[in-house]
């Protein structure tokens, strides 16, 4: 796997993924492949208890790839992405998002998916896809499901990033510590007293009773945003300039339609 590594602990229990693209662990096609690759592999065994997110370097991830948000591109990129939380909700197996530095747009989305959500001081949280003139298809459902309404609309529509101790607050995050070192320490306990004495059967199933409306409505109502990002979005002047502005390194000029 050439963006993710994968590392087995707690005597097989957890599988740890670590997105690693050298810089911001943007969620690129190739970094999406490999985690595709990852989850059918996953399904099937019976062992794991849990599975955990995490960035390699400072950040968690920068988001999904811009490039690849084009015209041309972004049917292609929106079905891989998808399948990604469809996998998720599929494999009914614990998740968790560790979270350090930078969590954006497409990162913050995969950590949305996750049953946990941790941080350390440094996280920086935010859904900034309105600023580039598009929006946030899987965002749009989880964080009204996680959050509540008032508070997802204040994040996806006016594109701002939050604290991790704000992320705290809301209900976003479980809970926030000093450093990394600290976020690891604490949650390699809270792993061994919670999951590994566990049946791996009994908590798929758990997950899965437990987020029964809440993978229902992922699969009922995210093919619809996608169409809608697709076929309806896509044709419009705005998100297209949005877009591409931010790869020619410029400001917009919003005609806004």
């Amino acid at each position: 796997m050439e963006k993710i590594k994968v590392e087995y602990t707690h005597d097989g229990a957890v599988a740890r993924i670590i997105l690693d693209d050298g810089k911001g662990n943007v969620l690129d096609n190739v970094m999406m492949n490999d985690l595709h690759q990852l989850f059918a592999e996953l399904k099937d065994n019976n062992d794991i208890k849990l599975i955990s997110f995490e960035g390699a370097g400072k950040h968690f991830s920068f988001g999904a790839s811009v490039p690849e948000h084009t015209k041309e591109k972004a049917a292609d990129m929106l079905d891989s992405f998808h399948r990604l939380f469809y996998e998720i909700a599929d494999m009914s197996i614990p998740t968790m998002a560790k979270i350090s530095g930078q969590c954006l747009g497409g990162g913050m989305e995969l950590a949305l998916a996750c049953n946990f959500l941790y941080a350390d001081k440094t996280a920086m949280l935010g859904q900034p896809e309105i600023m580039l003139g598009v929006y946030a298809p899987p965002a749009s459902i989880l964080l009204p499901l996680k959050i509540g309404n008032a508070k997802a609309e204040d994040l996806l529509i006016t594109g701002k990033s939050i604290t991790a101790d704000e992320a705290c607050r809301i209900g976003l995050v479980n809970e926030v510590f000093e450093d990394r070192d600290a976020m690891d320490t604490a949650l390699d306990e809270w792993i061994n007293k919670t999951f590994v004495p566990k049946s791996a059967s009994s908590l798929r199933y758990a997950v899965r009773v437990a987020r029964k409306v809440f993978n229902k409505t992922v699969k009922t109502e995210l093919p619809e945003l996608e169409k809608i990002y697709v076929s309806e979005l896509m044709e419009t002047n705005d998100a297209n300039e949005g877009i591409n502005s931010f790869l020619e390194k410029r400001k917009p000029e919003w005609k806004n339609c």
